[in-house]
């Protein structure tokens, strides 16, 4: 190739790059979820710390809820108790699946960071974020939910912990199980 061939490639190259990061930008939320509230969940299986697997297909006909967490995660720490009393230990026996999907770490941290919170919900192993890299920006933070309706449809995402959107997750939660 000539120089002025490499040149022109060279440009059309970075032109496709600038585009694709513009794109995904573009489609990523305020918080950097690239899933929007209506969209049919993301299909997927994932390794529980007991060693089952479980797919989003499984799950269908479910009011279904991912956690997503992480053992160094501090906002995570101080929302999981809440999660465990007012919502697991609530619904948990009422077509209800809470799975805290936890981010890139061994299944022997995940163990152990689950007797530490002192909760009972299944946590899933998340390699890589893979699974976190479905529904958010891998580069985005955790201590994020979404709720998953039994058609397998996201009604609600929440970012961070606060405690009125807590609430309001509850409630929501509370209406998807009695509808």
């Amino acid at each position: 190739m000539n120089a002025k061939t490499t040149r022109k490639t060279l440009l059309f190259v970075i032109f496709l790059m600038t585009s694709l990061i513009n794109v995904n930008a573009q489609e990523a939320d305020s918080v950097g979820y690239i899933v929007k509230n209506g969209d049919i969940a993301p299909q997927f299986t994932m390794t529980l710390d007991d060693g089952r697997k479980v797919s989003m297909e499984d799950l269908r006909g479910k009011i279904v809820m991912l956690q997503f967490t992480a053992s160094w995660c501090v906002v995570c720490r101080k929302e999981m108790p809440f999660i465990e009393e007012d919502i697991w230990q609530v619904y948990k026996d009422k077509d209800f699946v809470l799975i805290g999907v936890d981010r890139d770490e061994p299944l022997e941290t995940v163990l152990k960071f689950k007797e530490k919170m002192k909760i009972t919900y299944p946590l899933a192993l998340d390699p890589n974020a893979d699974i976190f890299g479905l529904f958010a920006l891998k580069k985005s933070g955790v201590t994020r939910n979404v709720i998953i309706d039994r058609d397998g449809r996201i009604v609600l995402k929440t970012r961070l912990f606060n405690k009125e959107e807590f609430d309001y997750m509850k409630a929501k939660i509370k209406e998807l199980i009695e509808k």
